[in-house]
């Protein structure tokens, strides 16, 4: 006899309990592993902690579709009466949203998209927006009562770990001068000026973070403390960020996922939303680590701005790619990355690899220099929001991907990224002192890149882009590689002139050679932009620097790479 929808229901619920369980173990892992300093186990767990959803929810789905008694899961009319069981076990959870975002995935692991419905799953939240708060104590307030020194110590104290402080005295100073540079003076002697940080500790990378605001006569300002741990001295307070622009960075879509206990995550996001107004909830669902609601909560966004405005998908501004076409929505931040049918002849690389290169990404560490991504399938839109020549140049370089349906248009599979402005457009527009910017931080993109263990294969200006904060970021990812599996090369010196003057190299080149003494030549076109980016980051075009962070990383070292300005 088939499961009745409530037992069905239930052992969906069971499946999301045990991915749960899974992602708050590996979070709670988090400690420990900053205060011996395993910083190689650091990169595994982010990474373990990525795949674990897709394989829950494979695990779940298998599981359903080998059971006799749960046959009817896979008969599609059965789902509407399964979905109002699952609202009513989920109803007084403090997870709600991250379970129905669960039972859409286990929905489509086993259904067509074309059977989506908010009959079948929940394209629309069905968690009340006024819900009560959960009474589980989210922040701990720190009352300065007039001292600053005495705010400091009171934050320090707090937050003991089993690693010691490296210069307690020292940090409590450094504290203070920052509050003192940060606030204005009529905060500062506010007897109930007051700092509240969430209780739970924010982990990534080799940093903690704690992370909160400061409260003062109805002002607020972020407040973010960075954590570093030296070996074989202590923890150490890194700075003190009250900045709301140095804050977003720090929780930038280019950066790895945050480690961080939220037992009701709707009420974390909710108050980082507070700190950080100008971030979208998906994004901030994304940084504390539930990518998956990050991705729902997109949808829905983009449903909901498709039913309220007006414009139409164009093809993004820039080069067009040779493997991607990507377009745009004006009114809507995001690019939509598709993967053309036919590569250009230079290409030597198939579907298969630009997709493992991309899911590549979204398990690596960013360094705040890698756009994270949000893979879709089946996106259906009305072809009435396609400007004609979008259209029109979709379907002729993708006609497998983008198929014509008459009034909808449906996009088989397809990446969201951020929207940024492409780098060689930025330069093209930029004056002196911007051009300077955009260059220097080109080079340290590639420099941290590098130090992550990234070599980004397709280094030109419009395979970088600029963000709102004026960061410069790598998006373009069909040949990227590990840096370790690169071979960096001095070019031979030629036997005689002739040779410099054949149009075909005089020396043997393998498949993975790379000469950085050509980059000059191949990435810029602009002789001063050039001479310019030589000044600045030189070495970057000699083979032995690249070797030697070769060596680093090869001999287990995780180097440094801060999200924020240092001290």
């Amino acid at each position: 006899m088939p499961f009745s929808p409530a037992n069905l229901a239930q052992h969906i619920l069971d499946g999301f309990d045990r991915y749960r369980q899974g992602f708050r173990e590996i979070t709670a892992g988090a400690r420990g592993r900053f205060e011996q300093a395993r910083w190689i186990e650091i990169q595994d767990a982010s990474t373990a902690r990525i795949n674990l959803y897709e394989d829950c929810v494979g695990t779940t789905s298998a599981a359903l579709e080998a059971d006799p008694e749960a046959r009817n899961i896979l008969d599609v009319t059965c789902w509407p009466a399964i979905r109002l069981a699952y609202i009513e076990l989920i109803a007084q959870r403090f997870d709600d949203e991250l379970a129905e975002t669960w039972f859409n995935s286990i929905f489509t692991s086993l259904h067509h998209h074309d059977q989506i419905s908010d009959e079948t799953m929940f394209v629309h939240s069905t968690r009340p927006p006024g819900r009560s708060p959960s009474r589980i104590p989210l922040t701990r307030g720190f009352i300065s009562d007039g001292s600053l020194d005495n705010l400091a110590r009171q934050v320090m104290d707090e937050h003991q770990f089993k690693a010691p402080w490296a210069d307690y005295e020292g940090d409590c100073k450094m504290i203070v001068e920052h509050l003192q540079r940060g606030l204005p003076d009529w905060a500062q002697h506010d007897r109930g000026l007051t700092v509240e940080l969430v209780q739970s500790v924010f982990y990534r990378n080799k940093g903690a973070y704690l992370v909160g605001r400061i409260l003062s006569q109805n002002e607020q300002w972020p407040l973010v403390l960075p954590l570093i741990h030296k070996d074989n001295e202590g923890i150490c307070v890194d700075t003190l960020i009250t900045d709301e622009s140095q804050v977003s960075i720090i929780f930038s879509f280019t950066r790895s996922y945050f480690m961080v206990d939220a037992p009701v995550p709707a009420e974390l996001v909710a108050f980082l939303k507070q700190l950080l107004p100008g971030k979208h909830i998906a994004e901030l669902y994304t940084a504390i680590g539930f990518y998956k609601q990050g991705k729902s909560e997109f949808y829905r966004a983009l449903i909901s701005h498709l039913a309220t405005s007006e414009d139409r998908f164009m093809m993004a501004p820039g080069v067009r790619g040779m493997v991607m076409s990507v377009f745009t929505l004006p009114g809507f931040n995001t690019v939509f990355k598709i993967i053309k049918d036919k590569f250009a002849p230079s290409k030597n690389i198939d579907r298969a690899t630009v997709i493992d290169r991309y899911r590549l990404v979204k398990r690596h560490d960013r360094v705040g220099r890698l756009a994270d991504t949000q893979e879709f399938a089946d996106f259906r839109f009305p072809r009435e929001r396609f400007e004609p020549e979008c259209l029109d140049e979709l379907l002729e370089v993708a006609p497998s991907t983008v198929i014509d349906e008459g009034d909808v248009i449906l996009v088989r599979h397809c990446w969201t990224e951020r929207r940024m402005t492409p780098l060689n457009i930025y330069l093209e527009n930029a004056g002196e002192e911007k051009t300077r910017e955009a260059l220097l931080d080109y080079g340290k993109a590639i420099k941290e890149l590098a130090a992550a263990n990234i070599f980004p294969g397709d280094m030109l200006l419009k395979n970088f882009g600029v963000t709102r904060h004026g960061r410069v970021v790598f998006y373009d990812y069909d040949e990227i590689s590990y840096l370790t599996e690169v071979h960096f090369r001095h070019i031979p010196e030629a036997m005689y002139p002739e040779q410099e003057m054949a149009s075909e190299p005089w020396y043997s080149v393998g498949p993975n050679d790379v000469f950085p003494e050509e980059f000059p030549v191949f990435l810029f076109a602009d002789i001063n932009h050039r001479r310019l980016f030589s000044k600045m980051h030189g070495e970057l075009f000699d083979a032995d620097y690249w070797i030697g962070l070769q060596e680093r990383i090869k001999d287990g070292q995780v180097l440094d790479v801060f999200p924020y300005r240092r001290s």
